[in-house]
């Protein structure tokens, strides 16, 4: 008797001639798509150079500068007054709220003044504080003159509050050495 030859199952496979294309496609597909965080630094409008023989100078008086420097070990001084930098906020806010109804050319100015070896961080902690000042000042100018946030305003009354009322003057000084 013959015997019955089994045919034996054929195993499965999964065919790889062109898996080194599909992984290329991949990665290619997830290159083109992906989008990178790209950190874009600080939104500050610098101002033309002019040589120094070519400057105008206002003189300002002394009840309208308030002069923050920061020398290089971190130390905050303003107007002569060793302070931290939370401090600011409290020593600043009741100066601007005395100006709110004076003409622009009678609003505070801040001059923030650094040493070239200032750390960075405490450069941009100062002048953090010295917005976040103006702009609480403007909240609480808005919640009290117009009953509603900065967010909430019109145009108009937003451009009066940031333009004419509060306007934001910040004056950032070259750095030099300060003792």
């Amino acid at each position: 008797m013959p015997m019955i030859k089994k045919r034996g199952l054929r195993e499965a496979e999964i065919p790889n001639s062109s898996m080194a294309d599909i992984a290329f496609l991949l990665l290619l597909f997830f290159l083109v798509s992906t989008t990178i965080d790209v950190d874009t630094g600080i939104g500050l409008t610098l101002p033309e150079y002019i040589p120094p023989e070519e400057q105008e100078f206002a003189p300002l008086s002394k009840d309208r500068m308030a002069a923050i420097l920061v020398n290089a070990d971190g130390e905050v001084l303003l107007n002569g007054e060793i302070i931290t930098i939370p401090q600011i906020e409290e020593k600043l806010k009741p100066r601007i709220e005395a100006k709110i109804n004076l003409p622009k050319k009678k609003k505070l100015v801040v001059s923030i003044k650094t040493d070239r070896r200032t750390p960075y961080n405490i450069y941009i902690q100062v002048l953090d504080a010295v917005k976040k000042t103006y702009f609480d000042v403007q909240e609480e100018y808005a919640r009290a003159t117009y009953g509603k946030g900065l967010d909430d305003l019109n145009e108009e009354e937003l451009n009066d509050i940031k333009k004419n009322k509060i306007p934001i003057i910040i004056s950032l000084a070259e750095p030099e050495v300060v003792k």
